[in-house]
């Protein structure tokens, strides 16, 4: 693994759990000693994560983590929402053969078979996930734009804006089941949208199903039990677990 890689990956890792504190003034020379890296990778990762929102840079300089409202949160989760449906569109208007569809219809078929499941283990959320995060990365290959590819993967390196950014949490609630049935209700007609060339109800349903990420968000912070598995939980303002 590459350094500048290195870097940025604990980094992430880093304020995401909560062993850089909000309060911190984070600096080169403080963080090279702490994930043994050089300076340069440091410098580097530090950019990248105050271009994603993950950071601000200090007038005195360095760097302090960011804190989000949930008004942050939505508008980040709509954004997504406005650049998936244009991925949507494209993958429609591109009328994508037999064959580009199959790359689209593996995980579709990988995330029925784990919500067949009559009970959900960790395990399976894990999967749900990966399977999910598949489908998404097929709709947009569908689209075979590379501005939207560079949009939608700056937008989703945003706390809670991916697709997944919540299933983890949900795991164990009784909501979870009920959620992740609507995201998959939607994947199955997102797909024959694109199928069928309709380029503006694929759209209309990218934009929807981004938009479930806010209802499960709510129900994420009303539970503490499910908040405390939240990644980035403290970057939330006034959200707490226990």
């Amino acid at each position: 693994m590459q350094q500048s890689t290195k870097a940025l990956l604990r980094l992430r890792e880093m304020i995401l759990s909560g062993e850089l504190g909000i309060d911190e003034r984070l600096s080169e020379p403080r963080l090279v000693e702490r994930i043994a890296v050089s300076r340069t990778p440091i410098r580097v990762a530090l950019v990248r994560l105050e271009h994603e929102g993950l950071l601000e840079a200090l007038p005195s300089g360095g760097y302090k983590i960011r804190m989000f409202d949930k008004q942050d949160i939505f508008d980040a989760i709509e954004l997504r929402g406005t650049l998936e449906g244009l991925v949507a569109r494209r993958a429609a208007e591109n009328r994508p053969t037999r064959a580009a569809l199959a790359d689209l219809a593996r995980p579709l078929a990988t995330l029925d078979r784990i919500l067949a499941r009559e009970r959900l283990s960790e395990d399976d959320f894990s999967h749900y996930m990966s399977a999910n995060a598949t489908f998404h990365d097929a709709l947009l290959a569908l689209a075979a734009s590379p501005v939207l590819q560079e949009s939608l993967t700056r937008s989703t390196a945003m706390p809670f804006a991916s697709p997944s950014a919540f299933v983890m949490a949900q795991a164990g609630l009784p909501e979870s089941r009920q959620i992740l049935n609507i995201a998959q209700y939607q994947h199955h007609r997102l797909f024959e949208a694109i199928e069928a060339g309709e380029s503006s109800r694929a759209e209309d349903l990218a934009r929807e199903h981004a938009r479930l990420a806010k209802r499960n968000l709510e129900v994420v912070l009303e539970h503490e039990s499910a908040a405390s598995q939240l990644p980035g939980l403290q970057l939330i303002k006034g959200a707490t677990a226990g």
